[in-house]
């Protein structure tokens, strides 16, 4: 079921229309709204962040619409920095690998209220080319309650917008 007005929307890209009808047929998302999704691109990597352009490639990554890194680990602690300071969610994925194939969503339901409430892990719904889906396990470690408000914030620049 698409709700009122959403067709118009959904029609800009196709792709999304069968993303929202896997995402509905999880229990408690009969009624996921489109206007109250956020869409973004996303990294996954083994380990990154390790270069000279730390800084850029968080800011490029987030003109580019990037909401998330999944990755095993960082690099360095400056690249993740530089990636919460942009509001990208620093995920890691407890897994040696990380199963994740071009085309294909990664759906986190709640998840700004699980960053407000400090959540350290959190199950993701991955959603597959053919619209099969299957869950994935997500850490959020780490994160400090000054990260924590810069990311709920969506930026560090946000933040200090915010507190003036």
């Amino acid at each position: 079921r698409v709700a009122d007005g959403e067709e118009k929307e959904l029609a800009l890209e196709p792709d999304l229309a069968n993303v929202f009808a896997a995402i509905r047929t999880i229990a408690g998302n009969d009624n996921i709204s489109v206007k109250d999704t956020e869409v973004g691109s996303m990294v996954y990597a083994v380990k990154p962040g390790d270069g000279s352009a730390r800084e850029y490639a968080a800011s490029c990554q987030k003109v580019l619409g990037g909401l998330a890194n999944i990755c095993i680990e960082y690099a360095t602690k400056r690249y993740r920095s530089n990636c919460v300071n942009w509001g990208i969610l620093p995920f890691t994925n407890p897994d040696k690998e990380i199963v994740l194939e071009p085309g294909e969503y990664v759906y986190l339901p709640g998840i700004r209220k699980a960053v407000e409430e400090g959540a350290t892990k959190v199950t993701a719904t991955v959603i597959g080319t053919d619209g099969s889906t299957r869950p994935m396990e997500l850490e959020l470690k780490n994160v400090t309650e000054a990260e924590k408000k810069v990311l709920l914030a969506g930026s560090l620049i946000n933040f200090y917008k915010e507190e003036k």
